[in-house]
């Protein structure tokens, strides 16, 4: 897959999902490759999500997209990432080195191999996603490095949503990951605190419960 505009993507990924997508307090949502995907922009940078169809050492993972359309370089990390329920419960998203430790060390290939067979059909299925430094990339990176350990381990560590400042036109992709003990995460709110903004999307209960064992 090439880069592309941020800017061209975003704006077609509004415009074509308009007619079809409803609007809850400015998050649109529209499918895209078998998931639901939320979207919301503040101060010019996008944020999309959808949960990914599988779970991994207990994890409840997110398919996130993020794209930097204002004039100022922002950082983003999974950490900005967390979900509160209904309950008043938070989850903090884990950090992407713990998240590739325990890839590394505790998955097994049948984890691996669903993992990275979930996220490559989301990220490749769905037409809106066009990444300048997201999965591709730092595969790529992964893979280059040499290293004794298995590549698809490496494949799926490249998965994980890491520490990136992008400049204004960039963006990224990459998964976050919740610690749930393998269950949905329920009903609630995920927010975003990043980009000097608060980033706020509502999410049903039957929304996390499509996603599978």
């Amino acid at each position: 897959m090439r880069s592309r505009s941020p800017f061209r993507l975003f704006a077609f990924l509004f415009l074509s999902a308009l007619s079809s997508a409803r609007l809850h307090a400015q998050v649109l949502e529209f499918e895209s490759g078998g998931l639901k995907y939320k979207a919301l922009t503040r101060g010019g940078v996008t944020i999309m999500f959808a949960p990914l169809p599988t779970r991994v050492l207990g994890y409840t993972i997110l398919q996130v997209a993020i794209s930097n359309g204002s004039p100022t370089s922002w950082s983003f990390k999974p950490e900005d990432f967390r979900f509160e329920r209904d309950s008043g419960q938070q989850i903090q998203a884990v950090s992407a080195g713990t998240v590739v430790k325990q890839l590394l060390d505790r998955a097994s290939r049948g984890d691996v191999g669903r993992l990275i067979n979930a996220y490559e059909s989301a990220l490749f299925g769905n037409a809106h996603v066009h990444s300048t430094n997201g999965y591709e990339e730092r595969r790529q990176d992964y893979m280059a490095l040499g290293s004794t350990r298995l590549k698809a381990a490496s494949a799926a560590s490249a998965i994980a949503l890491v520490t990136t400042k992008l400049a204004p036109g960039q963006s990224t992709d990459g998964a976050v990951f919740y610690p749930s003990g393998g269950k949905p995460l329920g009903a609630g709110r995920l927010v975003v605190d990043a980009a000097a903004e608060i980033f706020e999307f509502p999410v049903e209960a039957e929304t996390q419960s499509r996603a599978s064992r």
